[in-house]
């Protein structure tokens, strides 16, 4: 039946499968695999239908040709065993009751939830300090809330390890400052490797090594991650700086090798290192941080996101501006603001990130360098005597590990045996195991939700299989299938029809870094502006379907960040200027730019927090795109199970929202409350008013301004989406807000 195999092969391969689909059948396919794509044989159907009931299904399914679905030659047949649970008596995921204990995380994943860990959340890169920052938030504790510095406790873990530093990142920057606002800030992130090198301490460096960027030839690749600009500073040191390449695993043909390696990175962002524990004079401790900061240019930045005032102190060596193609310090503002979320895990699940990080490396490099599990042994405390033993009972969280990786990145640790690959999650197929535990940990989450959900991210697109079908594209070429857009409109929808309330804010960038009337940032908004419009549908026709007179907008709803200033006394002079009837020109005349958003963060019911360097498209969720890590959290002593959530999660967001829209102290109830109407509805209104002032051709400096603006499309009843009235394009730029499809770049590159 399949060439160079025998007439009866045995896959022996199980799976289990979220599904969120409108089907009539399960489609088994059957293909012939060579080293140049791959040869249909055929497809076997399963009718929904008879799969939905219920019951186990044990049968032999006759395998159809594709073109009149008649019997292949020798009426082949497959055996396939089927069974489908409903989300609703799915016993794992908890269908809209919140965390109920005992829970032990996202089930089948490699990296099981660890007990007894430590979580910091940072917002921003830096935290300034002084009295009035952040208003205060209540907790149950009654504690006020001190804003964590995430790049000095960086440097402060770098600079107190005493065995080693391990970093992966797409890319790590050695001229950049971690600390700046102190006196013993000159020090950069290379000087400061290879002081800890000289030390003795063991420093790693694992870099994604973009393919455009050639040593010999020119040094900066098309994403200016500085990648040979790193490794040629670090040769000859003491420190071993290794570029890693988002190389294909061996089952991959011949063209999707070429697709991997040349479209796909390694976007993994962690620190590992050895830190002080508490109650040993002896061993160390793991201290691990991760999340969507990258050791690079243009993150440096505070909940401020100035445009101008910082270009003459902190911002004088980091100039970053992507966006225009001439824009340079000596020409001025504004700069790119840079919004993230990043976190450090102490306790058992700092190992976890250890094991991630020794897993890519003997990929890359072998056992070389790496300590031995004796040697850490000697100079560790064990994770399961470290549990409990360095936070309070109080504070104590569970975290667990999520990964989007395969085979072609990761050297060991995944089994081959079909019935270990099910039990941990994992996908096989054609000499690849992959890990997408990322994208079940969202859907897990979402399934969970009972109240609100809260997005940051730097990208929003997927569920394709769900887009309208229009004469532009052909929706099942696409390939952005991964499904949290559509897990998060039947939660809405599910809701609707329970006649209770659920809301669901999400925060997405202006536009995606780069050029915005460029082909691939344009094709991107294409395909978001074709999954928002899929989910206000779904959300419009079920408020139809039971005649409720309400708007998409009161349950989802979009934001971006923007900033607007008035020049400053003291304001840096350029020596030059932008270049006249220029984007950069009028942003610089205006005053005014979006505030980056590359956040990959997700809160639910202020009770559950994941953070990580994954983004909502398929190339971070498909888990063989993407290299890709994050962390899924909650406080045990803080569950929303008897009513609120008020532990760290709850003072987190509060903090965001401080941050996004300033201090509303007298609606602190209101938004307390993210699910309800009032709340939803104060936010959008605060967020036109933003809109508003940061859109109009003058800007009135003694009206309060403040980040969140809503996002510039018009939803319709129905969710239809349009142009806002007044703006097609973006302001100060020609580009389209709507997107438009790219005729040739390749959808797998954009989604």
């Amino acid at each position: 039946m399949i060439g160079n195999q025998p007439s009866h092969p045995k896959w022996n391969e199980s799976f289990e499968i979220y599904c969120a689909h409108r089907i009539s059948n399960v489609i088994f396919t059957v293909k012939d695999g060579n080293p140049i794509g791959a040869t249909l044989i055929g497809r076997a159907y399963v009718p929904v239908e008879q799969v939905r009931k219920g019951p186990i299904i044990k049968r032999w399914v006759e395998i159809l040709d594709e073109e009149d679905h008649r019997p292949v030659p020798g009426h082949s047949k497959i055996r396939v065993t089927m069974q489908f649970n409903s989300v609703t008596q799915d016993t794992t995921c908890s269908w809209s009751q919140g965390i109920r204990m005992p829970f032990y995380g996202v089930p089948r994943t490699f990296f099981n939830q660890r007990e007894g860990c430590h979580v910091t959340l940072y917002q921003d890169a830096h935290a300034p300090r002084g009295v009035g920052v952040v208003p205060y938030i209540p907790i149950s504790q009654g504690k006020d809330y001190v804003p964590a510095r995430c790049w000095e406790d960086i440097y402060t873990a770098i600079m107190e390890a005493k065995h080693f530093v391990y970093i992966a990142g797409w890319s790590v920057y050695t001229e950049i400052a971690l600390v700046r606002d102190k006196d013993e800030s000159n020090i950069t992130l290379g000087e400061l490797l290879k002081k800890k090198a000289d030390e003795g301490v063991k420093v790693l460096l694992l870099i994604w090594n973009d393919r455009t960027s050639v040593a010999e030839f020119k040094k900066e690749g098309l994403m200016a991650t500085h990648d040979q600009e790193t490794a040629a500073y670090f040769r000859n040191t003491k420190v071993h700086c290794v570029l890693c390449p988002r190389n294909p695993d061996d089952g991959r043909s011949m063209i999707q090798g070429f697709q991997v390696s040349t479209m796909f990175t390694h976007h993994q962002k962690s620190v590992v290192v050895d830190a002080r524990s508490v109650g040993s004079s002896l061993k160390r401790s793991v201290v691990s941080f991760i999340g969507g900061l990258d050791l690079c240019d243009g993150r440096y930045d505070t909940r401020e996101h100035p445009l101008f005032p910082t270009l003459n102190s902190v911002h004088v060596n980091d100039f970053h501006q992507p966006n225009f193609p001439s824009a340079s310090i000596d020409k001025g503002g504004p700069r790119e603001p840079w919004h993230d979320i990043h976190c450090k895990l102490g306790g058992p699940i700092a190992w976890d990130v250890l094991y991630n990080f020794e897993q890519r490396w003997e990929k890359q490099v072998g056992k070389e360098l790496l300590f031995s599990l004796d040697d850490l042994g000697h100079i560790l405390v064990h994770p399961s005597d470290a549990q409990k033993s360095e936070v309070g009972e109080e504070d104590t969280w569970n975290v667990q590990l999520f990964r989007s990786i395969d085979g072609g990145a990761a050297a060991f640790g995944f089994p081959q045996a079909p019935e270990l690959v099910a039990e941990l999650g994992l996908v096989s197929g054609k000499d690849n195991i992959i890990e997408r535990s990322i994208q079940d940990a969202y859907i897990n989450a979402i399934r969970r939700a009972k109240n609100f959900i809260y997005i940051e991210n730097q990208y929003f697109l997927g569920s394709s299989y769900a887009w309208h079908a229009t004469n532009d594209i052909v929706v099942e070429n696409i390939g952005a299938l991964h499904l949290i857009p559509k897990e998060l409109t039947l939660k809405i929808v599910s809701k609707i029809e329970a006649k209770e309330r659920f809301s669901v804010y999400i925060v997405i960038p202006m536009w995606p870094e780069g050029v915005p009337e460029s082909d691939s940032v344009q094709a991107i908004l294409d395909w978001q502006r074709r999954t928002i419009e899929m989910m206000y549908s779904d959300i419009a026709d079920a408020l139809a379907k039971l005649g409720i007179q309400a708007h998409p907008r009161d349950y989802l709803t979009f934001f971006c960040l923007g900033k607007r200033e008035h020049k400053g006394p003291r304001e840096y002079t350029p020596p030059q200027e932008p270049e006249p009837e220029s984007n950069y020109r009028r942003a610089h005349d205006s005053r005014r730019f979006m505030i980056y958003v590359h956040s990959k963060m997700m809160i639910v019911d202020d009770e559950y927090i994941i953070v990580g360097s994954a983004n909502i498209n398929q190339r971070s969720m498909e888990g063989s795109r993407d290299s890709e890590i994050a962390m899924g959290a909650f406080q045990p002593r803080h569950l929303a199970w008897n009513g609120r959530a008020r532990g760290e999660i709850y003072r987190f967001r509060r903090a965001l929202w401080y941050e996004h829209l300033g201090d509303h102290g007298f609606e602190t109830k209101t938004l307390d409350n993210p699910e309800h109407l009032e709340c939803i509805g104060l936010v959008n209104r605060l967020a036109e008013e933003n809109w508003e002032m940061y859109s109009k051709e003058t800007f009135d400096e003694f009206r309060p301004f403040h980040h969140l603006m809503r996002y510039p499309i018009h939803v319709a009843h129905d969710g239809t989406i349009t142009n806002l009235p007044g703006f097609q394009h973006f302001p100060d730029t020609q580009a389209r807000i709507l997107g438009s499809c790219s005729n040739f770049l390749p959808a797998i590159l954009t989604t």
